[in-house]
């Protein structure tokens, strides 16, 4: 990644920010913290973000972690996942944590939700067969809720228990007492989570960083 050190009119900077959305002195922020991440290394590995103070008490940190390195997430139709990435990796990865932009189009910015759900929907889809448990369902709406600052931890896994069970409903609807609830799938996550403003509230802080401040 040399060409990063560069001055940032250089061709790999054009490309990275249109990919991303990173304006070019983005990039060189984030570049320079995946560098203290991975102690000046090319790569980065799961055991260099497992050292983060920030994110040794959140309780998705697993999760997190692995969304890092699931190729679903940086590479179009990829599966499984990989033990290191590259800068360029990790800065597609931090792309699903950048707030849209104020100047969006309505169409843009469904885009990018759409986008953010399905990295969302990845995270918990552990075993990439496409559907999500509704015990996991309940604990992606707990998080989302809690994180917002509006509401209690309580309140919000009372509200997140409310939903798992309504998730069931409108998914399947009417179930036989022998039918077996397979999963939630991604449309059906589309549909459940369409009241949450998912665009300005997923966001990532443990790299000592906001994202919440990485709009151009």
């Amino acid at each position: 990644m040399g060409a990063l050190q560069s001055l940032p009119d250089e061709p790999e900077y054009r490309d990275l920010s249109e990919k991303t959305g990173f304006s070019f002195e983005q990039i060189g922020i984030l570049h320079k913290r995946f560098k203290q991440l991975s102690h000046n290394e090319d790569t980065l590995r799961r055991d260099d973000l497992n050292t983060i103070p920030d994110l040794s008490c959140n309780p998705i940190r697993t999760q997190i972690i692995e969304a890092f390195f699931d190729k679903r997430n940086f590479h179009q139709n990829g599966e499984g996942t990989v033990q290191e990435i590259s800068f360029e990796e990790f800065l597609v990865v931090m792309s699903h944590f950048r707030p849209p932009a104020l100047d969006m189009t309505e169409e843009q910015r469904e885009i990018i939700r759409r986008e953010k759900l399905r990295f969302l929907f990845n995270m918990h889809d552990t075993d990439n067969d496409g559907t999500i448990t509704l015990e996991e369902y309940r604990h992606v709406v707990e998080e989302l809720l809690s994180r917002s600052g509006a509401l209690g931890k309580e309140t919000a896994k009372g509200i997140a228990d409310a939903a798992m069970l309504e998730v069931a409903s409108i998914s399947m609807g009417h179930m036989e007492p022998d039918e077996f609830y397979e999963g939630i799938t991604f449309e059906h996550f589309l549909k459940i989570l369409k009241d949450i403003e998912i665009e300005t509230r997923m966001n990532i802080r443990f790299l000592n960083m906001d994202t919440t401040n990485l709009c151009k």
